[in-house]
């Protein structure tokens, strides 16, 4: 417990750090731990000790857990790619889906949302890396995608996510991050019904500082909270 509840610490230090250095509200930016692959019992561990978002990437996996804890005081966020035969799972369980990147997705999402009398809170996955192993829709494609979502009665887009190639120095990854302030500036200004650009959920364990500088309003770190994958 102390070394969750002092890894949590720390990172909420940094942030708040980052954050301060660019001149933004540290509370402008919001924690999402990653859990996949933890038990039940270490997420429970992680919220006792503070963690207030829980991220997941594979539909069963997170299920169980959320089966097993019952009601907890964390939302559950979906961060991994997400199949359209799986959204109705995603709609019942999450209160937030990181990883939309297709109208086919989100028809699926809004049909399954209506039937449960939900709206269904996104964000909009972008490749900025452009890798053929990575998820998103394309950087020149995210606009004619926000303004294809609108009509949807029962999504909400919030914002977007993205990820850029591992780089073994942070810095490396700046112009990625940038892209997507950028992508998301662009949809802002287009002042889209019923698509907001409140978050950019982007930066992990390895890079979250340079993305906080570059605008993030969620990151998604895991390995620095948890520790190592089992």
């Amino acid at each position: 417990m102390n070394d969750i509840k002092n890894r949590l610490q720390t990172i909420q230090d940094e942030i708040r750090s980052a954050a301060g250095a660019a001149g933004r509200n540290p509370d402008e930016v919001l924690l999402v731990s990653v859990s996949k692959r933890k038990s039940a019992a270490l997420v429970k561990e992680a919220v006792d000790a503070g963690v207030t978002i829980l991220g997941e990437n594979y539909i069963q996996e997170a299920i169980d857990k959320i089966e097993t804890l019952g009601e907890i005081p964390a939302a559950w966020h979906f961060i991994g790619h997400l199949q359209s035969n799986k959204a109705r799972f995603a709609v019942k369980h999450f209160d937030l889906i990181h990883t939309v990147d297709s109208l086919k997705l989100a028809r699926e999402i809004n049909k399954q949302a209506k039937k449960i009398g939900k709206v269904q809170k996104i964000l909009i996955q972008i490749n900025i890396s452009e890798e053929a192993s990575k998820s998103g829709t394309g950087a020149d494609e995210a606009l004619a995608l926000a303004k294809e979502i609108s009509p949807f009665e029962n999504v909400s887009v919030r914002g977007l996510m993205g990820m850029p190639p591992f780089f073994d120095a942070p810095e490396k990854a700046r112009p990625f991050f940038k892209a997507m302030a950028e992508i998301k500036s662009a949809i802002e200004g287009e002042n889209i019904p019923n698509i907001s650009m409140e978050h950019l959920s982007m930066g992990m364990s390895g890079d979250f500082r340079v993305a906080i500088e570059e605008g993030a309003t969620m990151v998604r770190i895991g390995t620095a909270i948890f520790g190592e994958r089992d």
